[in-house]
C-alpha cells in the first residue's frame, strides 16, 4: 500500500471525488472535502473527511472556502462544467474565481480533473497522445481547454492536468443506458473508457510520485468498436441488446495513455 501524508482539499466530492477522498484518508492524508449538498456534510464527516459546503458560480465562490483551503499543500479540482443542465453557463469564470482564492493560500500543487472530450471526434479515428493539442469544437470542450491553459500558466502553483476517458464503475456503466435502445450512432467508433478504481489509483500514484507540471491522458488501453463492446457487455449481463445505426459515418478517436504508464510505472487494474 502507498503510504502518504499531508492535507489535501478536494473540490467536488461526488461519484468520483467522494470515493477518492475516502481512499486518501485511508492512505494517511487529512482530507478537506467540498460539496454543494447540505445533506452530504454528515456523510463526509462520518468518513473522516472534513466537510465544507461550497458553491461556484459566475459571481464568485460561496461558503467557507478560505477555511477549506487553509493548510492544504494540494488542491484537487474535480467538478464538471455542468453545461448539459445549463448550456449558457460560463464555467471558465467559475474556475477563475476559484483560482483567485487558491492564490491567496499557500497551495503548492493543483490537480485538475479534465476530460478527453478536449479532443475532437473525427472520422479517421486519430490517435491522441499526451503531446496532441486539444482541438474540441463543443462548448464544454472549449471551456475545458481554456481552464487547462489558465491553470498551466499560473505561476503561483504547479498544475498537473489529468484527462480521463469515459468514467465507469460497477454500479455506473453506460451500457445500462444504451441497453435496448435503437438507432445508436457511431457504431465503429473506438471506446475510450476507464474504471473508477483506476482513476483513484492513478491520482494516488501522481501524489506519491510528486508528478507536477505535466499533462496526462488516462484511458484503459483497449479500443474495440462501440458496437462490439456494448453488444458484448449487454449479452454477458443478460440485458436487452442495443441496436446501432450506420446511417452516418462513425466519428471518434483513440486516446493513448502510454506517457502516464511510463511516468508512473502504472499497470491498469480493471478491464472496462
Amino acid at each position: 500500500m502507498i503510504v502518504l501524508k499531508g492535507q489535501i482539499s478536494i473540490i467536488g466530492c461526488g461519484w468520483l471525488g467522494f470515493t477518492l477522498a475516502t481512499k486518501l484518508v485511508e492512505l494517511g492524508f487529512k482530507v478537506q472535502g467540498s460539496t454543494t449538498s447540505r445533506d452530504k456534510l454528515e456523510i463526509l464527516k462520518s468518513h473522516d473527511i472534513a466537510p465544507f459546503l461550497i458553491s461556484l458560480n459566475e459571481s464568485g465562490v460561496s461558503g467557507e472556502y478560505a477555511q477549506f483551503l487553509t493548510g492544504s499543500d494540494t488542491v484537487i479540482i474535480n467538478i464538471p462544467p455542468g453545461l448539459r443542465r445549463n448550456p449558457n453557463k460560463n464555467h471558465v469564470v467559475e474556475i477563475e474565481h476559484l483560482i483567485h482564492q487558491i492564490e491567496k493560500q499557500s497551495i503548492k500543487h493543483v490537480l485538475y480533473i479534465s476530460s478527453t472530450s478536449v479532443f475532437e471526434d473525427e472520422s479517421h479515428f486519430p490517435v491522441i497522445t499526451a503531446k496532441t493539442l486539444p482541438n474540441a469544437s463543443s462548448k464544454a470542450g472549449k471551456q475545458l481547454i481554456e481552464i487547462e491553459k489558465m491553470l498551466q500558466v499560473n505561476p503561483n502553483f504547479k498544475t498537473t492536468i489529468l484527462r480521463f476517458g469515459g468514467l465507469i464503475g460497477d454500479e455506473r456503466h453506460p451500457a445500462k443506458f444504451l441497453s435496448g435502445r435503437t438507432g445508436i450512432s457511431n457504431p465503429e467508433a473506438p471506446i475510450n473508457l476507464i474504471h473508477r478504481t483506476d482513476c483513484i489509483s492513478i491520482i494516488a500514484h501522481i501524489l506519491d510520485n510528486d508528478l507536477w507540471g505535466t499533462t496526462l491522458n488516462a484511458v484503459y488501453p483497449s479500443h474495440i468498436c462501440k458496437k462490439d463492446y456494448y453488444t458484448n457487455y449487454c449479452a454477458a449481463k443478460n440485458l436487452p441488446l442495443p441496436e446501432f445505426s450506420a446511417a452516418e459515418e462513425s466519428k471518434g478517436k483513440i486516446v493513448e495513455s502510454k506517457i502516464l504508464v511510463q511516468l508512473l510505472n502504472y499497470t491498469f487494474k480493471v478491464v472496462p
